[in-house]
C-alpha cells in the first residue's frame, strides 16, 4: 500500500474549525528515533502545518538510581530484562493526564493484529499514547493496572516498539483531515472493503515488451471501474484468502449474497 502520488501544497487542505489537532505521545528509551520518517513526506508536512502534534518522553527520566534504571531481572529467572512497573507507571500517568481520552497502546507480539479498520478508529479519535517496550517486555502488572490496548503489527519480532510506533502513527496521520490531497484514493486502497488494491500502471504504454492493459487506455470509465474491481477481487482471493473469506462472510451476513 503506497501513499498517493499527489501531495497537497502547504497552503491547501486546511480544515476550518479543526480545533485541537490529533496528537501522538511516545514513551520510549530512544527519543532520538522520533520524528524520524514521520518528519518527512505527508506526515512531516502535516506536522509542520500543525495538523497533528508529536510529544516524546524519555523513560529514563523516571528511572531509578544513578544510572536511571528502568528494568530488572525477570521474576522466576530466565534470560533478558523486564521493564519495571513502578518506573513506567509515573510516565504513563503523566501522559494520560496530559492527553486525556487518548488511546493507550502497548505494541507487543502478544497483541491483537493491527488492521486498517482499527487505524481508522484511532485516526478518528483525539490521538494515541504509545508505550515502546524493550528487552523482554514490561511487567504484566502494569498492563493489568492501566487501560492498555495491546497491538501487534505482525507475526515477527522487532528490537523494540519504536519502529512499530512509527508505522502505526504514519498510518493514522495520512487519514487525518487535510493531510492527503486525493480523498477518493482512500476508498480504493488495500484493506478497504476487505480487498487488496488493484494493480497500477502508468506511461510508457509499452515497457520491455509489456503493455498497459488495453482497458486502461480505452477511456471507458465503467469498463475501467469493472476491471479494477475484478483485479482487486482476484488478487485478494489469491494472496489473502483470509480477507476474502471475511469479505464473503460479511456480504452473506448483510444479505448481499455470494
Amino acid at each position: 500500500m503506497s501513499d498517493p502520488a499527489a501531495e497537497i501544497p502547504a497552503d491547501e487542505g486546511e480544515v476550518a474549525g479543526i480545533g485541537i489537532p490529533w496528537s501522538a505521545e511516545i514513551l520510549t528509551l530512544y527519543p532520538e528515533m522520533f520524528p524520524g520518517p514521520l518528519g518527512h513526506s505527508l506526515a512531516g508536512r502535516a506536522l509542520d502545518r500543525g495538523l497533528w502534534t508529536l510529544g516524546v518522553t524519555q523513560l529514563r527520566d523516571y528511572g531509578l538510581g544513578r544510572h536511571r534504571a528502568v528494568d530488572d531481572t525477570p521474576s522466576g529467572g530466565g534470560p533478558g530484562m523486564v521493564m519495571r512497573a513502578d518506573v513506567l507507571a509515573p510516565a504513563i500517568d503523566a501522559a494520560i493526564e496530559k492527553c486525556p481520552g487518548h488511546a493507550l497502546i502497548y505494541l507487543t507480539p502478544r497483541g491483537q493484529p493491527l488492521t486498517q479498520s482499527r487505524i481508522r478508529r484511532l485516526a478518528a479519535g483525539p490521538g494515541v499514547i504509545v508505550l515502546c517496550g524493550r528487552f523482554e517486555g514490561v511487567d504484566q502488572r502494569l498492563l493489568d493496572a492501566r487501560p492498555f490496548e495491546e497491538i501487534c503489527l505482525g507475526d515477527f519480532i522487532l528490537s523494540g516498539g519504536e519502529l512499530a510506533a512509527l508505522v502505526m502513527i504514519d498510518a493514522c496521520v495520512r487519514l487525518l483531515p487535510g493531510v492527503m490531497g486525493a480523498h477518493a484514493s482512500q476508498a480504493e486502497e488495500s484493506f478497504e472493503d476487505d480487498l487488496l488494491e488493484y494493480p497500477h500502471y502508468t506511461r510508457p504504454d509499452v515497457w520491455e515488451g509489456r503493455a498497459v492493459p488495453e482497458v486502461l487506455t480505452s477511456g471507458h470509465h465503467e469498463r475501467i471501474r469493472a476491471w479494477r474491481q475484478d483485479r482487486a477481487e482476484a488478487v485478494t482471493r489469491e494472496r489473502r484468502p483470509d480477507l476474502w473469506a471475511r469479505r464473503e462472510a460479511r456480504r452473506r451476513g448483510s444479505g448481499g449474497g455470494t
